[in-house]
């Protein structure tokens, strides 16, 4: 009991300490705080912090931690780093800062510390699933920075500012207009945002000029108000424009609206308001879809998944009037934010979220609609995701290129970025080789045959090297041919690469000059029938006779020495004539193939390869009865039986022209 007592006295006397002047700091903070006045709000804290006594240790914490919360959502996560390692380190430390920090951590692109700190934050808040996430998405940038899709991103210096550009729209066919987003000093009006400590927005407008940079920006006429203005979107062969305006008010939360509209000549008529939401709610980053009858938009109204979330609204060819909201569910939206869409084409949907596996703050997504009405999404990756916030992002129709937005440069402002996907560039490099010997062959023609109809031919170098280039969603196959050898073929494709690349090709060619045995050609013992798994092998031998047209071969069976010569004759001859029916059975022709058993007659010579394999043999020998019979033990006999016993074919003729 008495331990309560002292308790509760103690908790008096800290309520006491708190002076009149100081609980007024502490209400202004958080008056500042509750109207999203961030920006406002941290000098606030920052005052009441230093004001508070060092023995009020636990109001000392909770101010830290806030003026972390109030750096987290003006998004200037280096400052945001720095509070919440003090709220972490502070007695008082609650799981919210522990969260806060790995979070921050990632955005700052650190995300070794941060996959650190997550764990950290499981041992303080095990029920809670988001650490994993955070954890693979951190494990995954890591990856996507190490293999960075091809696209290239740079900075366009001539549209950015020291404040907030972001949220690009084009504004004519051949892309030479372009409207954003901008804060900078030379928007409307003069005021301040509490929120993030810059400017109103105002909507900009540039040109290309003849050298292809951006003209200095100025203000659309006509569209921008005394309130925040921005996010375009252009429309209606580019004489259409939705735009968001968000009243501010001092400490007084009021709604945004979705404007528009429409050119008359080289002028923008007076805005009006796109009636989808009632007074006082948040519609904002309009995007409609190319047959203008879709308009996908932001907004935190009931119903949604977390934060904001994208909705649509819909209407007849013709209509004025939209449909109730539709939000677009769980494939797309969760208990973040997710924010910016952009529809590029009628199925396809980019946005940016937050609450999805992503690099850092927002990513951008990608969205394609499937025929059951959910949705595909796919994460950007490196290098037009990062670490901070990337979002707002228009295309050049159908082209792989654009603008998106992007706080990657860490000073925390909204910057503009050009991107476009490359052009991909495919070759193969090859080399024809003897099959045999290994060494390379010279003056062989390689073919290359084309999926596209394209048909090209080259001769190997000295070293039996060619090359060729290839064009991007092609199946190709490369047939090399030379004098005394069969031809040979390699195939590859460029259908599905989504990076450059130079292929690499071996084409090995088979003399012709000496047998060339069938490998893994199996019968049952004392049979001729052939088992299932020979048929491998004699398809590779169809498709060598298909690329060899006018090549004719004998079959040849031999059998070890085991029973009598007459009986292995008879036996070998019925299963080189089984290969010959298989081969038949597979449209090739009967007068390119003959049959013929070689019985015991014909016993194997031990090669390189043989040799290698059975060091016992020695190379050169030639395995007739009496030297196997020479070998030591029964497993060592039976091996070299068992090499006598094979299918071969050689080469008869190579003008076969065929009747048909």
């Amino acid at each position: 009991m008495k331990r309560y007592i002292i308790l509760f006295i103690l908790l008096f006397i800290i309520t006491l300490q708190e002076t009149p002047a100081q609980g007024r700091r502490s209400e202004r903070a958080y008056d500042a705080y509750n109207a999203g006045e961030y920006f406002d709000a941290i000098d606030e804290f920052k005052n009441t912090y230093s004001k508070t006594k060092k023995a009020d240790k636990e109001s000392r914490a909770e101010y830290i931690f806030m003026i972390a919360e109030c750096y987290r959502l003006i998004n200037d996560p280096r400052n945001a780093e720095t509070w919440y390692k003090l709220a972490v380190k502070s007695a008082y430390s609650r799981p919210e800062a522990q969260f806060g920090l790995a979070s921050t951590l990632k955005k700052n692109g650190k995300y070794q510390q941060a996959i650190e700190e997550f764990r950290n934050y499981k041992q303080v808040a095990p029920a809670d699933a988001k650490a994993d996430q955070e954890i693979r998405a951190c494990e995954l940038a890591l990856e996507w920075q190490r293999n960075p899709d091809a696209y290239i991103v740079e900075e366009i210096k001539e549209l950015n500012s020291k404040e907030a550009d972001f949220s690009p729209a084009f504004g004519r066919d051949d892309f030479g207009v372009v409207y954003f987003t901008s804060s900078r000093d030379d928007a409307a009006g003069n005021k301040t945002h509490g929120a993030t400590g810059q400017g109103f927005t105002d909507i900009f407008e540039s040109r290309l000029d003849k050298k292809s940079k951006w003209s200095i920006p100025v203000p659309a006429d006509v569209i921008n108000s005394e309130f925040e203005d921005g996010t375009p979107f252009i429309i209606s062969e580019f004489r259409e424009m939705y735009f968001t305006r968000c009243e501010a008010g001092k400490r007084e939360e009021k709604g945004c609206s979705i404007m528009f509209s429409k050119k008359n000549g080289d002028t923008w008529s007076e805005p009006e308001k796109l009636e989808i939401l009632g007074d006082s709610l948040v519609a904002a980053h309009p995007a409609l879809s190319p047959d203008g009858l879709t308009l996908y938009f932001a907004s935190d109204i009931n119903g949604g998944s977390g934060g904001k979330d994208i909705w649509k609204v819909s209407r007849t060819a013709g209509g004025q009037s939209w449909s109730d909201p539709v939000n677009l569910g769980p494939d797309i939206n969760t208990a973040g934010d997710e924010l910016f869409p952009y529809m590029r084409d009628e199925n396809t949907l980019y946005f940016s979220s937050d609450g999805l596996i992503g690099m850092g703050g927002l990513d951008i997504f990608k969205a394609t609609a499937q025929p059951d009405g959910s949705w595909t999404v796919q994460n950007m990756k490196a290098p037009i995701n990062s670490s901070a916030d990337d979002f707002g992002i228009a295309f050049e129709n159908e082209n792989e290129k654009g603008i998106f937005s992007s706080t990657r440069k860490g000073r925390g402002n909204d910057e503009l970025y050009s991107f476009e996907f490359p052009p991909l560039k495919f070759s193969v490099t090859g080399l024809v080789k003897d099959e045999k010997t290994g060494t390379a062959i010279q003056g062989s023609t390689v073919q290359l045959i084309a999926s596209d109809g394209s048909n090209l031919q080259a001769e190997t170098g000295a070293g039996g090297d060619f090359k060729f280039s290839l064009k991007p969603d092609v199946d190709y196959i490369f047939l090399a041919s030379k004098r005394g050898y069969l031809n040979g073929k390699e195939k590859e494709t460029t259908k599905g690469q989504e990076k450059s690349r130079d292929f690499m090709v071996t084409i090995n060619l088979t003399a012709i000059d000496m047998p060339i045995e069938l490998p893994n050609i199996f019968y049952d013992f004392n049979k001729w029938d052939l088992r299932p798994e020979s048929m491998v092998s004699l398809d590779k031998l169809v498709e060598t006779l298909n690329d060899n047209p006018n090549v004719t071969i004998e079959l040849m069976s031999h059998t070890d020495s085991r029973d009598t010569e007459a009986y292995n004759q008879e036996l070998s001859q019925k299963r080189a004539q089984s290969v010959v029916q298989y081969l038949i059975d597979k449209g090739i022709e009967q007068e390119r193939l003959s049959a013929k058993g070689y019985g015991e007659s014909n016993p194997k010579v031990v090669d390189a390869a043989i040799s290698a394999q059975s060091p016992f043999l020695k190379t050169g020998a030639t395995l007739s009865e009496q030297y196997i019979n020479s070998l030591a033990g029964d497993e060592q006999k039976e091996i070299a039986h068992q090499i006598n016993r094979r299918t071969e074919f050689r080469v008869l003729r190579t003008d076969y022209v065929s009747p048909k």
